[in-house]
């Protein structure tokens, strides 16, 4: 499609996005980047992570011109971490660290930071600079929030919650088989990463791949969930735009 047609048709989409309901919290899946990278012939796949972890500011810009006021960003999982190689791990840190530090945490920062994940899991270094962006964003008054999910895996949350639960109702004098028998689905809520803010009403992700990987399982029980074919560098808003336009024409049934 020429970049005069491609352009109006955006604009249009646009249009058409902001007439309708929109969700209050997206979750983004930034998944292709090193595919991303072998696709247009770069030398280092790794390099896909840095065109992706740019990318996240445009992205960010999307959601705020649509007034979209949570995003979550599913950046590494505790996986990753694990399984893939040293030297990229530390390159990705570093990377995180970087965008962080300049594109998150300026004075005129639009979106409050939050974490999700094992701090504990990551260097000294990046957990550093995570808690920074917190702390600087801390007053940010936009009412936005951008949850960064590094190190996080979804069934760690859990164990997680249930643990700090227990240990909460122990400590008040609670026994084991009380906790039991009283225990709700709102009970497990507060102590989940993202307590405080809403569930994701639409999960994306990007690059093909359809599976939620570990992704806000507790959270994104009732989410609406979008596949995109695009490598996440190669997102455009367009994409984005029918991400949001796809999840306007559903008719949301929480479980049923």
């Amino acid at each position: 499609m020429p970049d005069l047609l491609r352009s109006l048709y955006t604009r249009r989409l646009r249009r058409e996005v902001m007439a309708g309901p929109r969700p209050r919290h997206v979750g983004l899946i930034m998944d292709g980047n090193r595919r991303w990278a072998r696709q247009v012939g770069m030398a280092d796949p790794s390099f896909g992570h840095k065109a992706g972890a740019e990318h996240v500011e445009e992205v960010l810009g999307w959601c705020e011109a649509l007034g979209i006021d949570h995003v979550t960003v599913f950046v590494c999982s505790t996986e990753n971490l694990q399984r893939r190689g040293d030297t990229e791990v530390a390159y990705l840190m570093r990377l995180i660290e970087q965008v962080v530090a300049d594109r998150l945490t300026r004075p005129d920062a639009h979106w409050q930071v939050h974490l999700a994940g094992l701090a504990d899991a990551l260097p000294d270094s990046t957990a550093r600079t995570l808690r920074e962006a917190v702390e600087a964003t801390r007053t940010c008054t936009t009412g936005a929030h951008l949850t960064l999910a590094v190190g996080y895996g979804g069934r760690q949350e859990v164990v997680d919650a249930m643990r700090d639960l227990m240990y909460a109702r122990a400590e008040a004098g609670a026994s084991l088989t009380e906790v039991a028998d009283a225990l709700s689905v709102d009970d497990i809520a507060p102590y989940l990463y993202t307590a405080g803010r809403p569930d994701p009403d639409l999960v994306i992700r990007t690059s093909g791949e359809q599976r939620l990987s570990n992704f806000l399982l507790w959270q994104s029980a009732y989410s609406e969930l979008y596949f995109c074919e695009a490598y996440w560098p190669a997102f455009r808003e367009v994409d984005f735009l029918r991400a949001v336009r796809s999840f306007a024409a559903r008719q949301r049934r929480y479980g049923g």
